[in-house]
């Protein structure tokens, strides 16, 4: 009786057997690497990096001592306040009449400046302001340009949901003009829309009182506010 020859392969394998040894191999070699790509992570991260095909660049490691020194140790420090008043609670509030007038500063830049155009002549054809000129650069504590207007407190209560509602989308900022013009433009300022930073640190903290901002208007308004 003739035995069968042996192999590895059960009887179970069905065609394969009958495949030559070449294409065996590739078939299998394809199931291999259909293996080798399903998800994992790590074993993928490993085979890149040891291939070489996706490994990062990783400069020489820097030498000497970090100009920093020994921060793991240090206090947590609390930076001195610049919020006027407030180093010990105040035993009572500011009186309003503090504030003298108010200044608008409307900001733009190379897409929105026609927005910026239309407000302003909105603006002074209808309230009795102080118009300032255009800022096409940085000015003073203002990072981008703008133009403002300043107005006295009596139109406080028009102008605020005026421009609340005609922003035409551009950030305004909105202060008082005290005799603490850092304050003014960091602590006792509003917003319309976004805010953005204002550099006015190096601003002084105290002016006398004939140094307060005054209000001369120089627009003639030909336009009532339209009302609902």
């Amino acid at each position: 009786m003739r035995r069968a020859p042996s192999s590895t392969m059960p009887d179970s394998a069905g065609p394969i057997e009958s495949l030559s040894p070449h294409r065996r191999n590739l078939l299998l070699g394809a199931g291999t690497a259909a293996i080798a790509i399903a998800p994992n992570t790590a074993r993928a991260s490993s085979t890149s990096t040891s291939s070489g095909a996706f490994a990062p660049h990783v400069p020489p490691a820097a030498t000497g001592q970090s100009p920093w020194g020994d921060v793991l140790n240090e206090t947590t420090a609390a930076p001195v306040s610049l919020r006027p008043g407030e180093a010990v609670l105040p035993t009572s509030p500011q009186p309003f009449t503090r504030i003298g007038s108010y200044h608008a500063h409307i900001y733009f830049d190379e897409d929105n400046h026609h927005k910026a155009t239309l407000l302003r002549q909105w603006v002074l054809e209808r309230f009795p302001v102080e118009l300032g000129n255009w800022n096409l650069e940085p000015r003073g504590p203002h990072v981008t340009p703008s133009f403002y207007f300043g107005f006295t407190n009596d139109l406080l209560a028009v102008i605020i949901p005026w421009l609340q509602l005609n922003s035409l989308g551009l950030t305004i900022l909105l202060h008082p003009n005290t005799n603490d013009p850092r304050a003014d433009h960091l602590d006792y300022a509003m917003w319309i829309n976004r805010s953005q930073p204002v550099n006015a640190y190096r601003m002084a903290s105290h002016v006398e009182p004939h140094e307060v901002e005054k209000i001369l208007p120089n627009t003639r308004p030909t336009i009532v506010p339209e009302r609902g």
